[in-house]
């Protein structure tokens, strides 16, 4: 009959082992995507919806429920609420997305995208609408 051998059981084999394994996929779940999107405190996504046709964002990327917005210069922004990241550097943030939309060579000199004008208070408007679609 062989030896036996005394081997080191799996960390799952245990309660406490699928206790943390369940606990860490209950983590891990809450750091992707299909939560709520975040709100933007005091801006209007009807007047961002608004804005986005007055500025013509449309004429450079693809908008969902915006109509004739199927611009191919820029980015689609359908899906902008699982974004992570604005043009690959800034955080997608509401704050941070908004101060893109009003000033984009701050953060990126060599973007193509324009200084429309967008006051502050506009661009909160346009990325209360972006996370709401």
């Amino acid at each position: 009959m062989p030896p036996v051998v005394n081997r080191p059981r799996p960390a799952l084999a245990s309660a406490g082992g699928l206790a943390a394994a369940a606990l860490a996929a209950l983590l891990l779940g809450a750091c992707g995507g299909g939560g709520e999107a975040p709100t933007v405190p005091g801006a209007s996504a009807p007047r961002g919806r608004a804005l986005i046709t007055y500025y013509g964002c449309g004429a450079c990327h693809r908008i969902s429920g915006i109509d004739q917005a199927d611009g191919r210069v820029g980015p689609s922004l359908e899906g902008f609420a699982e974004r992570r990241y604005v043009s690959g550097r800034l955080a997608a943030t509401p704050a941070s997305v908004a101060q893109w939309i009003v000033d984009p060579q701050r953060y990126l000199p060599q973007t193509i995208m324009p200084t429309l004008g967008v006051t502050p208070g506009q661009a909160r408007d346009i990325v209360a609408y972006l996370y709401r679609q």
